[in-house]
């Protein structure tokens, strides 16, 4: 794989999800990442047994490997005068500065703009925060499952008319992961910009302004019709080819067949109903929209009567544009995921082995190989080795509580 950002040093302080996992694309690609972790507990994520949903188990702690693969560790107080200092020497040889501190902690801890600044005036500075940087909630902790999720208009526009409870995201760190993408691409950008220019540039991303990105044209088109957007009352009937179909072991076959007319007659065929070629309530797009709810209740009938594995081999040939609703587990083995390096192999620290989801983008036809999440302070001797500090030095911080 192209190391894209193979030359680019990175400094981070930040937990969770959200900004770490940008970071940990950017050292998939090549960068060097240098994590900054509370000097006893470590990332607060080294801490979480369960995500609520499902234990951590199986002796390695997947999520902190997904957003923390690849970088060096080091424990540091910056409450201290002197671990402060450490990190302001960090600063001066690092090209990034990327945080989810929020505002006031910033100004409390001193790494805002102008303290980080200060010691490297070409430095980028990063911050991704739940609602943004202005406004009455500036200031306000978050997740995912709140700022992205909830009040980004995601959940609602999900909700079912009848249902009496709102759906949870379907995986941790869901809009974390999306987020750190964006962040990611952000600080790419930024670095072409200070190359082209030679100006350093502030980014930031927050997890509600992705959210509504996503929603973006839900969002459009609901300011254009004055009407929020949401699931239609017994689903979306328009085009009995844009829809999904239960099968008779339960499973679900998913259609997205804009050009309705152009696929009908090839679809009638595979699933042996040919009458329905020339039903005068299917011949043209006109047609068929007038009836759609009838085109799609007899489709619900047909596959209802086939096995998920029946219906994907006799839709193996259709030209049209469909697939089916798989399981997590079903997705790691898909051979498209597997053919393309979607599914990446890892060994953890303590040896075991497991598997991540590879970053996104590929660079020259080839799948970036991630590395593995540090043990807390596993790089803390080298780093400070690296600014100066012997032995003697190094332990004398220990001993002090200002280094782990």
């Amino acid at each position: 794989m192209t190391a894209v950002m193979e030359g680019v040093r990175i400094l981070e302080v930040a937990e969770h999800t959200f900004v770490p996992a940008a970071s940990a694309l950017l050292a998939d690609w090549g960068a060097e990442v240098i994590k900054i972790e509370h000097v006893e507990r470590g990332d607060a994520m080294r801490g979480l047994a369960s995500t609520g949903t499902a234990p951590i188990a199986g002796g390695v702690h997947v999520l902190l490997e997904h957003s923390n693969r690849g970088k060096k560790s080091l424990a540091l107080d910056l409450r201290s005068e002197e671990g402060l200092d450490i990190l302001y020497q960090l600063v001066k040889t690092s090209d990034i500065f990327l945080t989810n501190k929020l505002p006031s902690v910033r100004s409390k801890l001193k790494i805002d703009v102008d303290d980080i600044r200060a010691h490297n005036p070409d430095i980028i500075y990063a911050r991704g925060i739940g609602q943004g940087e202005r406004g009455p909630d500036a200031d306000r902790g978050s997740y995912d499952f709140l700022s992205f999720w909830s009040r980004a208009g995601i959940a609602m526009a999900l909700q079912e008319p009848e249902a009496e409870g709102l759906l949870f995201p379907p995986a941790p760190g869901f809009g974390d992961s999306i987020g750190a993408l964006t962040i990611a691409g952000g600080l790419m950008g930024a670095l072409y910009h200070r190359g082209r220019t030679g100006q350093a540039t502030t980014v930031d991303v927050s997890l509600l302004g992705v959210g509504m990105w996503s929603m973006g044209q839900g969002i459009a088109l609901s300011l254009q019709l004055n009407t929020p957007w949401g699931q239609p009352p017994g689903g979306r009937t328009g085009n009995p080819l844009v829809a999904n179909y239960r099968t008779s072991d339960g499973r679900f076959l998913s259609f997205s067949c804009l050009q309705v007319t152009r696929y009908w007659s090839e679809l009638c065929q595979i699933i042996g109903r040919t009458e329905l070629v020339d039903d005068p309530r299917f011949v043209d797009h006109a047609s068929i929209s007038a009836h759609a709810a009838e085109a799609t209740e007899l489709l619900r009938e047909v596959f209802a009567q086939g096995t998920v594995q029946e219906w994907r081999s006799r839709l193996s040939e259709f030209s049209g544009q469909w697939a089916v609703a798989q399981t997590t587990l079903e997705t790691a083995a898909d051979p498209q995921a597997q053919a393309n390096g979607y599914i990446q192999g890892v060994k953890a620290a303590n040896g075991n082995p497991f598997q991540l989801v590879a970053a996104p983008v590929q660079f020259d036809e080839e799948a970036a190989p991630p590395g593995r999440a540090p043990e807390l302070n596993e790089h803390g001797d080298a780093i400070l080795a690296e600014l100066g500090f012997d032995w003697d030095a190094v332990v004398d911080l220990k001993v002090k509580g200002v280094v782990g």
